[in-house]
């Protein structure tokens, strides 16, 4: 049985907006939020999936169809559509930031209510996590510099909140509860 803790009050609506590196631990922190607080999940890869790659789950296809959306001028129309997917009277978490434009979009349709985290985390530890999806340490590296991830540190200067993620899946989900603490306190401590 999953307890849910408490939520912000009733008239504070919250968007957290999550981005980092590949491996980082971004969607590790969304499910968290939305299994223990209770947020609506959304995440952009499954929206340019659902509108761009016929439900793709590749990584590598979704990588170059998110690439063909922001070189082509269509990442306003992908966060339209992630957008228009949010619960009105929802809190959200939405999973995979990657341009700046996503945050501009975010943070126009949901101010004052939106807060961006970065999940940071050393490659070594990334390649870790991920080296069942990846077979060779060369694909993991090409994945991670894929044109579509070079907007990612320009997200990180906006961030309200870096959690570094080096440590303990328990770690991470305390830096999520302290995050949430540092949201309702209005602001940094």
């Amino acid at each position: 049985m999953t307890v849910h803790k408490s939520q912000q009050p009733p008239d504070k609506r919250l968007v957290v907006g999550v981005t980092g590196r590949i491996g980082a631990g971004k969607t590790s922190v969304a499910k968290y939020l939305s299994e223990a607080y209770r947020f609506f999940y959304i995440r952009y890869s499954q929206v340019l999936s659902d509108w761009k790659a016929q439900n793709a789950d590749s990584k590598k296809l979704l990588q170059a169809v998110g690439w063909e959306v922001m070189e082509g001028g269509m990442q306003l129309e992908l966060n339209k559509r992630l957008i228009a997917n949010i619960p009105s009277k929802s809190n959200a978490a939405v999973d995979g930031l990657r341009h700046p434009i996503d945050f501009e979009s975010l943070s126009k349709s949901f101010s004052p209510d939106f807060y961006l985290v970065y999940v940071d985390c050393v490659q070594e530890t990334r390649w870790k996590r991920l080296e069942a999806r990846y077979s060779r340490l060369e694909d993991f590296q090409k994945a991670d510099c894929h044109p579509v991830e070079r907007n990612i540190e320009a997200l990180r200067r906006k961030a309200f909140s870096v959690i570094d993620n080096s440590g303990s899946l328990e770690h991470l989900h305390s830096c999520a509860d302290q995050l949430l603490k540092q949201i309702h306190a209005g602001g940094l401590t």
